[in-house]
Parts: structure tokens; C-alpha cells; sequence
């Protein structure tokens, strides 16, 4: 704010200051007056002190203030503010210094206008309308290539499968086990690398309508991709090799543990020895306003990326430079060699993250590791795959007869009775045979691994690591007991140090994640929401390092956080969804901490204590023991489910058998896509019948209100089986079964809906991989949810995260990871970005140079794409 003076002074070309206060005084007292007026409206007072502290004095929460923001954003004249400047600025004085400070009034025509005052806003483009013979022949396509793909791999698998019963004895059928599998794994790694080749070529930055022809050879390259099983070799040298094979730049010494893999390989470059860590989004392409656009992601060599964050197309990190946990560069960032950056845009920081001195680890090292994957590939887990279950029909009589190849003679109610027998063998063994494997064999495994210590990479303790935690973050058990008091025991199983237990009934959510469970301690009183991946594990592009990683007593953690060793808060703080948590500076107590890069918030407000009188004594014993026997009873209902799913799919299997004689390829086909229709389906109606076939209505109770328990059942729906649907026309199918209010010819390239009836979304909207709707928070013990609703044409970037109340206006855009708060109202045609999102008017993005358009391309006999337009 300008300093008053008794003198006369000129303070520039556009504002002259007259005795004691200056033109941006007036306009400060103007703007204050008005926020006054506007904040008065929305909390129902009638005077607001410019002075008074919006969450202290006034009482006013976070989706308050975010009603006052959206209304003095739609008053013409006023300085537009988000919620960073009002946690930032909390009373009305302050924040209308810090918005007018850089908006001087104006003399003349010449007007300058800041970032806070615009006079002319920057809208997006709408999106062209789809054609809908496009939308319904590129859904047709798509399911005339899946058939196509089930006949082709049930011809296969029926030969193999003959030839491999034709063998004589136990040895002989292994080694034609080992014959068959190795050939088919290869076939299933080789051919996304032949298809990319074949249907694409060499990728350049270019952008290309959803639903075209373009977009269906893309999509077919993607889907292979995807769903290949050499995903789950991040973290190894082999991962590395696949994605040069594809047409990636890699050097050497390059360790990549996301499982994320480029569909436009060739425009990924990264330098020798360069570490990414997992979680982390590198696609080189993304959905915008109905088009797919492609771009190239450059990182030089000695290159850091954080856990849990996204790289934009058309970005790049020079030589040595680092990007913190929970950050993203958006399009058109790039970090300088040998700077550091962090946050949501990513801004500078001096924090070092590669925690860990280098070891020895050279070529010969990662070219051995390598080399007994493949080995344990190709004669242990191939051959168990193939022919292992045929093996243990010759060895027990009574199960050949029943389950082999000659079943014409069994009945349905042989088939019925057998197909019974084995899912409850199979479902059941697995749940209690898991347990007992992840209490046993990860503890004795960990015993080799000394917390602290650095390791090379690749090596006999590497194995171990990655064992571990491959082991200890099987996604059923945390479903199964997550959001109830059973929780606490699973993990203390797996080995979290969780101090005194002080039960909420919903201390844990149902996803949750670590390096080492050993090395996991959290506070008394501590309640975590879903997303938590506790990152205990350090690596440099040579070595690793497993540390102890302490979460604070009476913590509250929101949703999607990455909470590092070392973080540095202490107790009694509130960790909000996908804030960034803080490595340098003093520890953090009795805060909250918002957004990426963090800044503090306050810890609570008075409206989050409302539900303090049942949270202690006789009231709360009473409810918890009722939540509880709900949970066991929710429990039941999720094993149930998925018993009932896993022995419809045995009969569909016993039932081929009795026809694969007559039919071979075809039965396998069949059973391939039937049982494609049959799990959606499937999963639907259990979703629906957990939901009672109601709409959920917005919420506003306590975490031992019943209400909040039915909710907590219709999450332990999984719905990952939906991912093979994603770009495709039957999504929206899906969505809209499921009770999701959804406009037509929605692009949903992987979006993940919390409460299906409570998200809207209107026509022609764009959702990227990784995007998130949650209609739904969870502070403490105060449980609360509202309508979401995405007006026709919008889009959500990568990895970006709508909160619960918030409204999206026709056409508005959401970048890459970034966090819209709760409440908020994005005004149509905006672009809003950042951590937590605001508008960017700033950073519109103009199309790189170079940038093709494909419209209706062919390949070429060279098989490029040809170009049409630019």
C-alpha cells in the first residue's frame, strides 16, 4: 500500500498522490467498503469490521469465504481474489491492500490493468461440437477391435492349450509351459511396441479431435499400452529398455518407479542418470476442449521428479535440476539446470530431495538384475501361469475329472456345486491365506533391510524393498478394513508403530500406501482420509535408503498427500487434500497447512465443533459401538460381493470348458467378453443396491451419524474395473447407470467420481487421466458433502481435483493438478490452475511452435502419420 505524506509528489505517469492520501487509497477505502458490503450479504450480518478476522472474529470457514469470492469476482470493478489471498489476507482491510496494491487508478485513457483488475478477461474457446456419426462409428470401432483382440488371443490360447495338455508327465508339460508362455508373454510385450510403430510411427507435437480417426488409432496404441503387464516392472532396468523400444530417449543409469507410461514415447527425453519417483504423470499427451494434444517432455541428466506429480506437455528440467513431491510443471514451464523447484505451478526453493549419498551401481550391476527378472519371468512365474493348474489336475484325480478337458457329461447342477466349491476354495483361501502371508514372509523379508542404511540399486536388498512393499500394498485389504476400527489392527499387523489408539471408528480411509510399514509411525488421535502414500524410501539414480516417516498426534490428512520422511509438522495439525508437505523450517504445531507450495491456514473454525459434545464419554462409546457393528456388517456385505463375482466367473469358466471341445477359440473369446459385460454390470447393481437406488443428498452430520456409515459402505464398491472402458463412448454408459447426471459425448480418459449421484457434468466436457470429482470431505469427526457440477464443455487436466459444492461455468478450464476448493464457482470460459486453483489469465497457452493439426489422417507406407493442416 502507498505510504501516506504531508507532501505533494508525483508517484508516476498513472497516479499522482495530493496531500495525505492517494488515488490507491480511495480506491483501497472504495474496495474495502464493497468487500464489507458483499461479506455482510453472505454471512447474514448485518455491519462486518474491515478489521475483524474473518475465521477468529467473524467465525467464517473456507466454503464461506469461498461463496464471498465468487460473488465479488462478478462485480465489475472490483479485484478478483481466491482463497490463497484470503488465508493470506483474513480480514477485509488486508485484502484489499494486497489486491489494490498493484491496480493504480487510473488517469485518462491510459489505464494500466494489474492481475487483480482486468478490463478485458481472457476467455477459452469452446469446444467444437463432436459429430455424432463420429462418437457412434468410433464406439463401434472400439468394440469390433476388442472382439477382434478376444478371438485372436482365444485362437492362440486354445492351440497352446492343446499343445501343452498333449504333453506326457509333469516335466514334459512344464517345459511346454515354458515353451508357450514365454512366447505368449513376449507377443503380449512385443506387439503395443508393433502397433505403435505400425499405426502411429514416430509421434510429433500435434493435436487431433477425440472420436476420429486419428484419435482411434491413438486410442488402440494407448489401450495396449496400458494393459500391458510390463507396467508392473517399474523399477527395473527392464521397464527402461521397453520405453527406448517404443522410441524414448533414455540414458543411462535412468530409474523410473512410476508405473506411468508414454503413449507418445518419442517426445520423451531423459538424460543419464535421472530418478522418477512413482505416482508420477509423464503421458505426453493430454485431452483439451475435445482434442487430443501431444508434446514433448525433456529432463537432462541428473534430473529429480517427486512422488505424486505431473509433467505437462512441452515441459522440461535442465541438468541437475529437481521437482518436489506433490508438483507439477504446467505447459510451457521449464526448470533451469541445476534449480530446484517445487509446488503446483512449481516455484523456486532451495530444498535439497535427493536424501541419499550414491552408491556403487554400474552397468554390469543393472544388466544382472535385469537378466534374472527375465529368468524368473520366463521359468518360474510362466510356466506356474500356464500350465500349473493342469499339472494339479494329473496330480489329483477327483479334480481332473471334474474340471478337465472332458466335462460333456457334467450337469448344471454338477457344474453349479463344482463352481461353488472352488470360489469359496479360491475367494476365501485368498483372504485368509493373504493375511497370514503379509504378516509373515514382508516381516522376515524386512529383517535384511537396515532402516537408514544406503544401498545400491538392483541388488539382493533392492529385491527385498521393492518385495516389501509390493506385498504390504495390496489394494483388497485396505478396501476391505479401511474407514472402520478394524483398520488400526490390519496395520499394526503390517507393522505401523500407531502409539496409544485413540478410536474414531474411522482413523484410516480405505486407500493408503508406503515404502516400508516398519517405518511408519503415527501419533495418538490422528485421523488420515483416503490417498495417504507415505514415502520412507530415498533414492538417487545408484542407491536407496528406507527412514522412519512420523506423522504428529491429533493430525487431521485429507486426500491425496504424499507425506515424506522428514515432513516437518508436529501435532495437532490439519493436513489438507494434496497439500504439499514442508521439508525445511521449523516444525509446524496447532496449524493447517493448504495448497503446493503450503502456506498456513487456520487450524480449525467454529462450525467444525459443532459435533465436539458426542466425540467424548458415554455418547461417543455408545456411537462407536454402533458404527462399529455397521462396518462389520458393511465388511460382510463387501466380501459377499465379491464372492458372489468371483463364483459367477468360475461357472462362466466351468461352463466353457463343457463347450470349449465343440467351439476351441471362440468359447474363449466368448468368455473374455462376457465377462468384460458381466462385471459392469455387475458392479453397477451392487452400487446401486448399496445406494438403495436413491440420489445422495448433500450432507452436513457428524462421522457417527448412520448417514455417514451408508456412505462409507457404497465406497467399498471398487470400481477399478472401469478403466478398461476409459476413452470410449461406453464410460458415459457406465456413469450414467451408476447415477451420474452426464451430458452427451463426454470425453472420460480416466476420471475417478467419489459419489456418482452427487457430480453433474455437462455436454461435450473433457476429463483427463487422473482427474478427480470428490463431492465430499472429511475434517475431523465432521463429515460433509455437496453437488459438484461441470457446466457443458469444460475441461480437467491431469491429475486436477474438484472438491465438493463447487461449480464449474460452461467451458472453464482446469490445468494439470491442480486443487479446486470447495465452494468455488469458476466463471465461464475461465482458465483456473494452481494448488489451490485460482484464475490464470496470465498463463493462456498459445499453441508451441511446430504444433501439427491432424484432422482425418492415414498412415503412410513409412508408417507416420500424414499431415493435414498446421
Amino acid at each position: 500500500m502507498v505510504e501516506k505524506s504531508s507532501e505533494v509528489h508525483i508517484a508516476g505517469p498513472d497516479r499522482v498522490v495530493v496531500g495525505e492520501h492517494s488515488s490507491a487509497d480511495a480506491l483501497e477505502m472504495d474496495t474495502e467498503s464493497k468487500f464489507a458490503e458483499v461479506l455482510a450479504q453472505v454471512t447474514c450480518v448485518e455491519d462486518v469490521p474491515v478489521d475483524a478476522h474473518f475465521f477468529d472474529d467473524l467465525g467464517a470457514n473456507s466454503l464461506v469465504m469461498a461463496q464471498f469470492c465468487a460473488r465479488i469476482r462478478k462485480i465489475p470493478g472490483l479485484p478478483s481474489a481466491s482463497m490463497k489471498d484470503i488465508y493470506r489476507n483474513p480480514s477485509i482491510r488486508s485484502l484489499a491492500a494486497a489486491l489494490t496494491v498493484s491496480a493504480p487508478a487510473t488517469v485518462g485513457v491510459h489505464a494500466q490493468t494489474s492481475q487483480a483488475v482486468r478490463t478485458t478477461p481472457v476467455l477459452q474457446p469452446m469446444p467444437h461440437p463432436t459429430n455424432k456419426l463420429n462418437y457412434f462409428l468410433c464406439g463401434t470401432f472400439q468394440l469390433s477391435i476388442f472382439l477382434a483382440y478376444s478371438v485372436a488371443f482365444g485362437l492362440i490360447t486354445a492351440r497352446g492349450y492343446a499343445w501343452v495338455a498333449a504333453g506326457s508327465g509333469v516335466v514334459d508339460i512344464y517345459l511346454r509351459s515354458v515353451v508357450f508362455g514365454s512366447c505368449g508373454l513376449l507377443a503380449v510385450f512385443l506387439l503395443p511396441i508393433a502397433a505403435k510403430w505400425i499405426l502411429i510411427g514416430r509421434s510429433k507435437p500435434c493435436e487431433f479431435p477425440v472420436w476420429g480417426l486419428a484419435y482411434m488409432r491413438f486410442w488402440i496404441v494407448k489401450s495396449l499400452l496400458h494393459s500391458n503387464p510390463i507396467v508392473l516392472l517399474a523399477g527395473n532396468p527392464l521397464f527402461v529398455l521397453y520405453l527406448r523400444a517404443l522410441g524414448a530417449r533414455i540414458g543411462s543409469g535412468v530409474t523410473i518407479l512410476s508405473h506411468s507410461v508414454p503413449v507418445c514415447a518419442d517426445l520423451l527425453t531423459i538424460g543419464s542418470g535421472s530418478v522418477i519417483r512413482k505416482d508420477s504423470s509423464f503421458l505426453c499427451y493430454r485431452a483439451h476442449a475435445g482434442r487430443i494434444q501431444t508434446g514433448r517432455v525433456t529432463l537432462g541428466r541428473d534430473v529429480f521428479v517427486g512422488e505424486k506429480t505431473v509433467l505437462d506437455i512441452d515441459t522440461s528440467m535442465g541438468d541437475g535440476a529437481q521437482l518436489g513431491h506433490a508438483s507439477a510443471l504446467h505447459r510451457g514451464q521449464a526448470i533451469p539446470a541445476g534449480e530446484h523447484r517445487h509446488g503446483s505451478p512449481a516455484q523456486p526453493t532451495d530444498i535439497e530431495h535427493v536424501r541419499v549419498a550414491p552408491a556403487s551401481c554400474g552397468a554390469l550391476r543393472r544388466t544382472w538384475f535385469g537378466l534374472v527378472t527375465v529368468l524368473q519371468m520366463f521359468f518360474l512365474y510362466v510356466p506356474l501361469g500356464v500350465g500349473g493348474l493342469y499339472m494339479l489336475f494329473i496330480e489329483v484325480p477327483e479334480l481332473g475329472r471334474r474340471l478337465g478337458p472332458d466335462t460333456t457329461g457334467l450337469t448344471t447342477s454338477v457344474l453349479v456345486t463344482d463352481a461353488l466349491y472352488l470360489s469359496v476354495v479360491v475367494f476365501f483361501g485368498f483372504v485368509v491365506l493373504g493375511l497370514i502371508w503379509l504378516y509373515t514372509v514382508p516381516r522376515v523379508l524386512n529383517l535384511t533391510v537396515r532402516p537408514d542404511k544406503v544401498y545400491p540399486l538392483y541388488g539382493f536388498h533392492y529385491a527385498a524393498h521393492r518385495a516389501i512393499a509390493r506385498m504390504t500394498n495390496i489394494k483388497f485389504f485396505g478396501w476391505l478394513f479401511g474407514d472402520s476400527s478394524y483398520v488400526v489392527h490390519y496395520l499394526r499387523g503390517l507393522g505401523y508403530d500407531l502409539s496409544r489408539v485413540q478410536q474414531t471408528g474411522s482413523n484410516f480411509g480405505t486407500e493408503l500406501q508406503q515404502d516400508n510399514p516398519y517405518l511408519v509411525t503415527v501419533g495418538t488421535g490422528t485421523m488420515v482420509a483416503d490417498g495417504l502414500s507415505i514415502v520412507n524410501a530415498d533414492y538417487s539414480s545408484t542407491s536407496f535408503r528406507v527412514s522412519r516417516a512420523s506423522i504428529g498426534p491429533h493430525n487431521f490428512l485429507g486426500n491425496n498427500i504424499a507425506y515424506p520422511a522428514g515432513g516437518r509438522t508436529g501435532k495437532n495439525c490439519l493436513l489438507a487434500t494434496k497439500v504439499l508437505i514442508p521439508l525445511d523450517g521449523e516444525i509446524r504445531e496447532g496449524v493447517g497447512l493448504l495448497g503446493s507450495p503450503s502456506f498456513e491456514i487456520p487450524r480449525s473454525v467454529e462450525r467444525d465443533a459443532r459435533f465436539d459434545d458426542i466425540r467424548t464419554g458415554d455418547e461417543l462409546r455408545r456411537r462407536l459401538s454402533a458404527k462399529n457393528r455397521y462396518n462389520l456388517r458393511s465388511m460382510a456385505v463387501m466380501l459377499f460381493a465379491r464372492w458372489v463375482f468371483t463364483f459367477v466367473l468360475t461357472l462362466f469358466a466351468l461352463a466353457s470348458i463343457d463347450f470349449y471341445g465343440v467351439f476351441g477359440h471362440v468359447v474363449i473369446a466368448a468368455y473374455l467378453a462376457i465377462t468384460l459385460a458381466f462385471t459392469a454390470g455387475y458392479y453397477i447393481l451392487v452400487e446401486r443396491l448399496a445406494g438403495r437406488f436413491r440420489r445422495l443428498t448433500p450432507q452436513l452430520c457428524s462421522i457417527y451419524d448412520p448417514v455417514f456409515w451408508w456412505h462409507e459402505r457404497i465406497w467399498k464398491v471398487p470400481d477399478q474395473h472401469l478403466n478398461i472402458f476409459n476413452g470410449t463412448p461406453f464410460k458415459n454408459v457406465i456413469w450414467r447407470l451408476m447415477g451420474v447426471r452426464i451430458g452427451k459425448r463426454v470425453f472420460d480418459d480416466g476420471c475417478y467420481l467419489t459419489e456418482r449421484t452427487l457430480a453433474t457434468i455437462g455436454d461435450e466436457c473433457t476429463l483427463n487421466f487422473g482427474s478427480k470429482i470428490q463431492c465430499h470431505s472429511q475434517e475431523d469427526g465432521t463429515f460433509k458433502s455437496d453437488v459438484s457440477t461441470l457446466g457443458a464443455g469444460c475441461t480437467l487436466g491431469v491429475g486436477a481435483h474438484v472438491h465438493y459444492g463447487v461449480t464449474m461455468g460452461d467451458g472453464a478450464v482446469l490445468v494439470a493438478d491442480s486443487f479446486l476448493m470447495k465452494g468455488e464457482e469458476v466463471p465461464a470460459r475461465a482458465r483456473w490452475g494452481g494448488n489451490p486453483a485460482a484464475d490464470m489469465p496470465d498463463l493462456f497457452e498459445q499453441q508451441p511452435f511446430g504444433v501439427e493439426t491432424l484432422t482425418a489422417t492415414t498412415p503412410s507406407v513409412n508408417g507416420t502419420a500424414a499431415k493435414v493442416g498446421s
